[in-house]
């Protein structure tokens, strides 16, 4: 699914120089972002994360 984000000018300029430095497009840095926003708030981003937290804290693990 394709969604436009608008950005000032600035930020576009970093953005892209930050692309430039790592080698990675701007859809690659886009999925970075979004994906270390959702788990910063818990989302999980793919089946087994969401498998992992639906099955709650490991028995091995010390919390």
């Amino acid at each position: 699914m394709r969604k436009l984000i608008g950005f000032d000018e600035d930020t576009l300029d970093k953005l892209t120089q930050l692309g430039r430095d790592r080698m990675a497009t701007l859809q690659e840095l886009a999925d970075e972002a979004f994906a270390d926003l959702l788990k910063k708030h818990g989302v999980p981003i793919d089946l087994k994360e969401a498998l992992r937290k639906s099955a709650g804290p490991s028995p091995h693990r010390k919390h």
